[in-house]
């Protein structure tokens, strides 16, 4: 993985070698952190890179840290400025991949969440497509459920709850597939392994409802919007059945660090054509216009990095412009 050369660290940004944390730290032992993935977008004709939806994705870290019983040291603002001081100093000119944490800071060993230090950090990377596939997913149904809410809050992004991702990511694609489609305890669908799901049924835009044990995905609440404001597909939240899926039109991925993903196959099954429908292929390109500008109708969804006082630099590396593959 290539990161910038500087991370936002215990209150200063220092070179990122320097970024690192003790063996006993509690998080790196128990698990006890939260994080964000947030997007920056470069638009070539502007010369600006854009953070997409950042105050919706801090706030959604201050509600994670509030569930571990942790409190952001920053205003929601503030995390919004510190972000785009960071972009600045490590000069991204091209698509942008940033990591704030939360974590349990204490060099202790014993499993609780109180009376124990913390600390806030942050990282960035050039970053493609998270989902690396030529036309659409193969996903299958893994045998590992989603986490529950009374188990392990699903509405929060906790760094531990994340192993339920990785087995369920790791036995798709070690079995040949791109991408895991988890169920809930009760049998629904709830989301790929860090994706939250749509489908294409009966004219409707159809995703999980929230208490099915998703993640309250920033794209995804992107995404019913312009749905609805660009395309004009009714919307529709509710639980949906595995074999639903399977006589959909159309069915894709999303996250933030997904995008749109457009599935071909689930379970051996093609779905609709089998790439990327009509519904998906328009929600793609509005969803592209709308990260990177050029669509003003959703500006306040956006903060520039780059300002007159600012400007954005010359890139250095084309190669490094090209966008580094990294695991979330």
């Amino acid at each position: 993985m290539r990161t910038g050369r500087y991370a936002y660290f215990r209150g200063e940004f220092v070179p990122v070698e320097q970024a690192h944390v003790p063996i006993m730290t509690h998080a790196l032992n128990y698990g006890t952190g939260c994080f964000e993935g947030i997007r920056a977008h470069w638009n070539e004709g502007q010369q600006q890179l854009y953070l997409f939806r950042a105050p919706e994705h801090f706030d959604r870290l201050a509600a994670s840290a509030h569930i571990l019983m942790m409190h952001p040291p920053h205003t929601t603002v503030q995390m919004c400025e510190l972000t785009a001081e960071l972009l600045r100093r490590n000069e991204h000119v091209h698509d942008t991949y940033i990591r704030p944490l939360m974590y349990k800071s204490s060099p202790i060993i014993g499993v609780r969440l109180h009376d124990l230090d913390e600390d806030f950090a942050m990282f960035s990377a050039p970053f493609g497509a998270y989902v690396e596939i030529e036309g659409a997913a193969r996903i299958r149904t893994s045998s590992w459920r989603r986490v529950e809410d009374t188990a392990t809050p699903a509405r929060a992004k906790i760094t531990g709850s994340y192993v339920n991702a990785a087995l369920a990511k790791t036995e798709a694609m070690l079995d040949g597939y791109d991408e895991a489609l988890m169920l809930s305890e009760n049998g629904h669908v709830a989301e790929g392994s860090a994706e939250n799901l749509f489908a294409v049924i009966g004219g409707k835009l159809v995703t999980p409802a929230v208490t099915d044990n998703v993640l309250a995905g920033i794209t995804r609440a992107t995404l019913l919007q312009l749905a609805s404001d660009v395309i004009g597909i009714p919307t529709v939240e509710r639980s949906i059945d595995r074999t639903e899926l399977y006589i959909a039109d159309e069915v894709f991925l999303c996250g933030t660090g997904a995008q749109v993903v457009p599935v071909g196959e689930i379970d051996r099954r093609r779905v609709g054509s089998g790439g990327a429908g009509e519904v998906t292929s328009l929600l793609m390109t509005a969803y592209d216009r709308v990260v990177r500008g050029l669509d003003e109708r959703y500006s306040h969804w956006l903060w520039p990095v780059f300002s007159d006082d600012s400007p954005a630099p010359v890139a250095r590396d084309e190669s490094e412009a090209s966008a580094a593959k990294i695991s979330l």
